[in-house]
């Protein structure tokens, strides 16, 4: 062989020498680490491996601890905000169930009144026309509808004083007429039931009556009011007025 690859082989050889004194001293110091008894001291690299701090951060998988608690961390607060958002949409919908209950409620409410009222006018029975009330065509039927008549204009007096001076001025007579008094003399006689001149009779008209001094209701509801201005009432009337 040329010298060049001996000499590169004896190099070779050095170093495989080195490495074989290296591995036995290895050797040696493993052997003589482990006929230490186990209530030694512990050596000095360990109880410095153990001391001291870590440096690095520990990792699961590929992540660093830390950085997995941020990660879980963001999770729980965005499932927290999920969840308000959730529970706030039930709020709001039971808020719009309630609100539509109450307002069929307030509905129903108003309704109800419109419907009772309805039904009790269906069942209420037409009402029937009240019949105009009538009166005898006679003295007695006269009388009472002349004191319905001064009830409605506030004229007093009662049954008893009408008919009392009526069948004292007339006998019950309408077409009676005094033509022998001072006032016959003086052109304007008594006439009618209770004898009322006409002056007086036009004075002391009522609406609503007759403007015939004969007529039997005009003629005492008129002498009634009269009476009723100069003595308080007809019933204050026992003698010629």
């Amino acid at each position: 062989m040329p010298k060049n690859i001996f000499g590169r082989a004896r190099a070779l050889t050095q170093t495989h020498k080195l490495a074989i004194a290296g591995t036995a001293t290895l050797g040696a110091a493993a052997l003589a680490f482990t006929a230490v008894p186990s209530e030694a001291q512990t050596p000095a690299h360990e109880a410095t491996a153990v001391s001291a701090p870590v440096s690095a951060p520990v990792s699961v998988g590929n992540q660093p601890v830390k950085t997995l608690k941020v990660a879980v961390t963001d999770q729980m607060a965005s499932a927290s905000l999920k969840a308000e958002a959730i529970a706030a949409k039930q709020k709001a919908a039971q808020g719009a169930v309630k609100k539509q209950v109450q307002q069929k409620a307030q509905q129903a409410a108003q309704q109800r009144p419109a419907q009772k009222a309805a039904s009790r006018s269906a069942q209420r029975p037409a009402a029937q026309p009240v019949a105009a009330k009538t009166y005898a065509n006679n003295l007695d039927g006269w009388i009472r509808q002349s004191l319905d008549i001064m009830r409605q204009n506030g004229i007093p007096g009662s049954y008893n004083g009408l008919y009392r001076n009526i069948m004292r001025e007339s006998s019950g007579n309408p077409a009676a007429i005094n033509n022998w008094d001072i006032n016959a003399r003086n052109g304007i006689p008594s006439k009618g039931l209770l004898q009322v001149i006409d002056p007086t009779f036009r004075a002391y008209h009522v609406p609503g009556t007759s403007w015939n001094i004969y007529d039997p209701v005009a003629n005492i509801t008129a002498a009634a009011n009269y009476a009723a201005h100069r003595y308080g009432s007809m019933d204050n009337v026992n003698s010629a007025y």
